[in-house]
């Protein structure tokens, strides 16, 4: 019985968004992305990336749309200027500085619910669910000429959770230019050797779509 009634509503389901206006896009853009959370009192830095994806806008009333989308996202924070060894001191030596980059990227995964003010003007917000593909550091020290790169994926969360709040303008039937925030709720990094530190994702993006 249960199989069937989940049949049924998956019919439904099909049905209904069968019915509505659909269409298909793909967007491309840059963001800012660092951490926000536990830091311990460390000045992290945004760092530039971009998002690249694909959406499919379903048109539920004149008014309102539901919009999924799958995009490719290179997020992460940057700390410059890092002192080694910052907590001991050395009268006639100048300790070491570094600056550090932290690359992640995220296939996410978010449902936006929008909202058309005027015709070509809407807002809208949406949960996101994140999956972690990779994660790397860089690192460059001062006075020598070499970066050094680290795998950390191990030291972070395979699923973010977030939610995001935004904005668009449909310059055509086919163009429009878009401008999002994602505010990261799920802690992404793991708890390693009793270290409870809580970091969540803070990424601010704005994207060029095409819908065809």
């Amino acid at each position: 019985m249960k199989k069937i009634i989940l049949a049924a509503i998956a019919i439904m389901l099909f049905e209904f968004v069968s019915a509505q206006e659909t269409r298909f896009g793909i967007k491309g853009g840059a963001n800012l992305s660092s951490w926000t959370g536990d830091t311990n009192n460390v000045n992290l830095n945004p760092k530039f990336g971009f998002v690249i994806g694909g959406f499919s806008e379903i048109k539920l009333t004149d008014k309102f749309a539901l919009q999924p989308e799958l995009n490719y996202s290179t997020q992460g924070t940057k700390l410059d200027n890092f002192v080694f060894l910052q907590n001991l001191h050395f009268d006639d030596f100048e300790l070491p500085t570094a600056d550090i980059k932290w690359n992640l990227a995220y296939l996410n995964i978010p449902v936006m619910f929008k909202y058309y003010i005027v015709n070509k003007f809407n807002i809208e917000a949406g949960p996101q669910i994140g999956i972690l593909l990779s994660a790397k550091t860089k690192t460059k020290i001062e006075g020598i000429n070499q970066t050094s790169e680290m795998d950390v994926k191990d030291f972070f969360k395979s699923i973010d959770f977030g939610l995001n709040f935004g904005a668009s303008y449909d310059f055509t039937e086919n163009v429009s230019i878009g401008a999002r925030y994602n505010l990261g709720l799920s802690n992404i990094a793991k708890t390693i050797d009793g270290d409870k530190s809580k970091l969540h994702n803070s990424v601010l993006a704005l994207s060029l779509a095409y819908k065809f």
